[in-house]
């Protein structure tokens, strides 16, 4: 077992095709050497075949080979969301734009940045395999609406329950 794992690992190494001159930009949309890739099948299966290495880089791996992509923020949107029950047992859902879905839950939480050009909220929910999806302003607006208050460490916290854990979206503070 240890000596195929071993060949395994060579044969990725071996077969490591560098850039390959896919990019997708902020949003969502996907390029190869600049052009635009406008066949949603196409974009899907190379989204099927993404990963995140623990360095941050971003790689399509086959059976055969590998090889890196740039990314400017994250490689999905969350384009709408679903929801089913209320308050602490309700579950929440995103589709993303290469049409898969994730539940918010503990291996998959949602989480806030800050925009450092706006300060504006800037929302993401982890997918798979270290890949994120940022909502889009109208789907994480849908989600603020499903939102109340709660008190966390003593401090009144903005969030929305989802698969039985709370996931704040801001400070109530913030807001006063």
């Amino acid at each position: 077992m240890a000596r195929e794992v071993a060949h395994l690992v060579t044969s990725v190494a071996l077969d490591n095709c560098g850039d390959l001159g896919i990019h997708i930009d902020r949003n969502g949309r996907w390029f190869y050497h600049g052009s635009p890739i406008n066949r949603k099948e196409m974009v899907c299966l190379f989204a099927s075949v993404m990963s995140r290495d623990p360095d941050g880089r971003y790689w399509l791996v086959t059976p055969e080979e590998r090889g890196t992509i740039t990314v400017d923020d994250v490689p999905f949107l969350a384009v709408e969301m679903f929801t089913c029950q209320c308050g602490r047992d309700r579950v929440v859902s995103f589709r993303t734009n290469v049409d898969e879905l994730v539940t918010v839950d503990a291996l998959h939480p949602l989480r806030i940045e800050e925009c450092p050009e706006t300060g504006e909220p800037m929302p993401y929910v982890s997918v798979r395999d270290g890949l994120e999806a940022r909502l889009t302003r109208s789907v994480y607006y849908e989600l603020v609406g499903k939102g109340h208050e709660e008190i966390l460490d003593g401090e009144r916290v903005y969030g929305v329950w989802s698969s039985g854990t709370f996931f704040p979206l801001g400070r109530m503070d913030d807001c006063d």
